[in-house]
């Protein structure tokens, strides 16, 4: 709240109208609505008032108060919780985290957010976006339906096995080769899940063939409680990114919870192939 009284708005108003020489409102008896010229000011306004409240949170969250971070949900579980032992060794005598698993954008300027692991293409605005690893799709089973179906035989080929869906790594991307403009063949049988992590479970538990994320698998194929039906590794047209607004890279937790994730996705495998 900004503790002022309605004329003490309506004076600030009427200077800034007096120094613009323009009419920013229409008043009316009852209302008042924003003019052509309010209208083209107003963007600016926003974005003006926006970086105050980075500023205001800035300033607050180096005072006190734990790191939080947007991440999501899958990534969380199956990439950065593994992980986190070595954080809590190196950095976290100093830091408190909050992680918050959402697939929502986080809003800087209005949530308490001051770090988010995104996934994407890196293009979101008025943000710090760094890249932080690629990403793949591969497909995986357990070693007995590899030994009862045989290896594929490349891009394109399902073999006989029961398959598992998933609607964020559709089976598509496999069929076409990546290239998101063919259409192919119709796979709609079998079970289908809506979370990325739940797919490579369900292809740990025998239920079929899946499409997963190569950083979701990893630490499974690792574990030989899946393998590869095939040794391609489809590059996604997205990768995951380390993000915060500039204003915040110099706070002291988010400088280094950055150095050291940069540093765990530099050591995270890779696919061979």
């Amino acid at each position: 709240m900004l503790h002022v009284t309605t004329a003490a708005v309506s004076m600030q108003i009427k200077s800034l109208e007096q120094y613009l020489q323009v009419k920013l409102f229409h008043r009316n008896r009852r209302d008042v609505q924003l003019t052509t010229d309010g209208e083209s000011l107003l963007p600016y306004v926003r974005r003006g008032l926006d970086e105050l409240e980075f500023g205001f949170r800035a300033i607050k969250s180096v005072r006190s108060g734990p790191l939080v971070i947007s991440v999501l949900g899958s990534f969380l579980q199956a990439w950065l919780l593994p992980r986190l032992t070595t954080f809590d060794e190196e950095v976290r005598p100093n830091i408190d985290l909050q992680i918050r698993a959402s697939a929502e954008l986080a809003d800087f300027a209005r949530d308490d957010v001051q770090v988010a692991i995104r996934f994407g293409r890196g293009s979101w605005p008025r943000v710090h976006a760094e890249w932080l690893m690629d990403e793949w799709v591969v497909p995986v089973c357990t070693p007995q339906l590899l030994k009862r179906h045989g290896r594929l035989g490349g891009l394109g080929d399902t073999g006989s096995y029961p398959l598992v869906h998933c609607s964020s790594e559709p089976w598509d991307i496999w069929l076409t080769g990546g290239d998101e403009d063919k259409e192919a063949w119709p796979t709609t049988t079998g079970p289908s899940f809506d979370n990325s992590v739940a797919v490579v479970h369900a292809a740990k538990q025998g239920l079929g063939l899946a499409l997963a994320r190569w950083s979701l698998a990893a630490d499974e194929l690792a574990k030989g409680h899946v393998v590869l039906a095939h040794p391609h590794a489809l590059r996604f047209t997205r990768s995951y990114y380390f993000v915060c607004p500039e204003s915040y890279l110099t706070l002291p937790k988010v400088a280094a919870f950055r150095t050291w994730l940069l540093a765990a996705a530099k050591s995270s495998p890779k696919p061979a192939a």
